[in-house]
């Protein structure tokens, strides 16, 4: 059984982190946590008109962004990892710099100082020297920086077949398969 830490923080695009959730729930073995700041709950609500509560009954374990004495925030709870998408500059830069005033940011901390896998998908442009120093931290820290940045490769058709091709590049970082995702094949 894998634990996998969703964590959607308050950067346009919280739907992704929304898709996300509604992926790993089809895959089994996979056990879901999520954490979502108050900032991406109103956004979610403002952009997509996605309720809070119908993300979290995505999750397998929901935790407040307030409880620092959730599970998630200890090294002892094992998980796999974590998934920061959208991550906002904001909690980019309090995990830069291990600020752990929320339970977002401590998790991700933990899965930093206990060598788990973090994969932090910032969602700004443009981006400034102080974004890509943060990033550059937490690269340097241990952290994936994913982006969600869209491949045309796989000739997408529609909005959804560019958001699955980004998934497919978080489910493998966690040796997950996506059967929506296209891998590149040779010109030849």
């Amino acid at each position: 059984m894998k634990k996998i830490i969703v964590a959607i923080s308050g950067a346009s695009g919280p739907i992704l982190g929304v898709k996300l959730l509604e992926a790993l729930r089809m895959v089994p073995n996979v056990e879901t946590y999520l954490v979502m700041s108050h900032g991406a709950a109103a956004i979610l609500q403002d952009e997509s008109k996605v309720s809070y509560e119908q993300v979290c009954s995505l999750a397998d374990r929901v935790f407040a962004e307030d409880d620092l004495g959730a599970s998630i925030s200890s090294g002892s709870f094992h998980t796999d990892g974590m998934v920061v998408l959208p991550c906002s500059m904001k909690t980019l830069s309090g995990i830069a710099n291990a600020y752990d005033d929320n339970l977002l940011i401590r998790a991700a901390d933990v899965c930093l100082k206990e060598g788990r896998k973090l994969v932090l998908c910032p969602r700004e442009a443009p981006l400034n020297r102080i974004h890509l120093k943060n990033m550059l931290s937490c690269s340097e820290a241990g952290a994936v920086i994913l982006p969600p940045m869209f491949s045309f490769y796989a000739k997408p058709q529609s909005m959804d077949d560019m958001i699955d091709q980004f998934l497919g590049k978080v489910f493998m970082q966690f040796d997950l398969d996506y059967p929506k995702f296209r891998p590149w094949e040779s010109w030849k």
